[in-house]
């Protein structure tokens, strides 16, 4: 038996509560990992809301990453006390996640914490912090450079935008941070943004060119957002989208594309191959601001998540949310 937050469904519709669960038998291939801290995501507030489709079977425990020390292992890759961290690859919504005191994984999903990144540190970035980094890889894999031009951030007080925000920062790159919340200005400043635009400039009706003002761009909304940041993407600019959080739909015209040549990449965490997850881990070991993560970071206790994840939905989450599960680990 073990702790967790439990999300359950029946006729009387979706429930999430903390509770005793029992895990399944740990298997050849997999190891059991004593949670340390986890988080909550955008996906997650999703799925502890019932607010989309994202849990495929139920019950569920939730939590789309962790990190931890393996405490049993049936796999080679990993031995009893390895520091570790796991984003996406369907923990969460098809496999039971971080959601909880201990957790039985398939080896493969997770990776081996570099020096120099504690276990409250990993859950800090988590999945948004990874997924910012496949972002500014997208980018600098397009040719982007510092000396490109200056790089906008859509969803810059969220998780996603704010490691975006720090990363391009600190690697030399004029950033300018968009955001629904203009109060969150010297948050955004104080992570490295030269500039602060409100996101009702990019929620107007896209025009198909605009005027050119970006030559890279990493896009937590899609929808309108993306749309208007594509038509002002300078000459041979590169878009890095990895998020739907203002809608699925892209209401655009392929003008960027064929009269100035923009890229638009798109970026998934979830099933990423090893070999990119294990060089965005060491690049946020070696380039992340360590120091810039405590100004991003709200802990919630496990207990209390399933009453903050609506917040989620509704834009008043700052940051990282880290839950703190067994925190002596380390």
């Amino acid at each position: 038996m073990t702790r967790a937050i439990l999300i359950d469904k029946t006729d009387d519709g979706q429930s999430a509560s903390l509770t005793d669960v029992t895990l399944p038998a740990l298997e050849d291939g997999q190891v059991a990992v004593e949670v340390a801290y986890s988080t909550l995501n955008y996906k997650d507030a999703l799925a502890l809301t019932g607010a989309a489709p994202v849990v495929r079977s139920f019950p569920m425990v939730p939590g789309i990453d962790l990190s931890g020390i393996v405490r049993e292992s049936r796999a080679p890759s990993l031995q009893p006390g390895d520091r570790v961290v796991l984003n996406g690859w369907g923990v969460g919504e098809k496999h039971w996640g971080g959601l909880g005191e201990r957790a039985h994984l398939n080896a493969d999903w997770l990776v081996k914490l570099p020096d120099g990144i504690s276990l409250k540190q990993a859950m800090a970035i988590g999945t948004a912090g990874y997924t910012a980094m496949l972002c500014v890889m997208a980018l600098e894999a397009h040719g982007l450079t510092p000396a490109s031009g200056e790089v906008v951030v859509t969803g810059a007080s969220g998780g996603v935008g704010s490691v975006a925000v720090a990363l391009l920062a600190a690697r030399g790159y004029r950033v300018a941070a968009v955001t629904g919340r203009l109060a969150e200005a010297g948050y955004l400043t104080g992570l490295g943004a030269t500039s602060v635009l409100d996101r009702a400039e990019l929620t107007g009706t896209p025009r198909a060119l605009g005027k050119e003002r970006w030559a890279g761009a990493v896009d937590v909304a899609g929808g309108v957002v993306l749309a208007n940041v594509l038509s002002m993407m300078a000459y041979r600019g590169v878009v890095a989208a990895c998020g739907l959080a203002g809608g699925r739909d892209l209401p655009t015209t392929v003008t960027p594309f064929i009269l100035r040549g923009v890229t638009l990449a798109g970026v998934d965490s979830v099933m990423c191959p090893r070999p990119d997850r294990l060089t965005a881990w060491q690049r946020l070991a070696n380039e992340l601001d360590m120091s810039k993560l405590e100004a991003m970071v709200t802990e919630v206790p496990l207990a209390k998540v399933p009453a903050v994840a609506p917040r989620f939905l509704d834009g008043q989450v700052r940051g990282r949310i880290v839950v703190p599960v067994n925190p002596a680990l380390g």
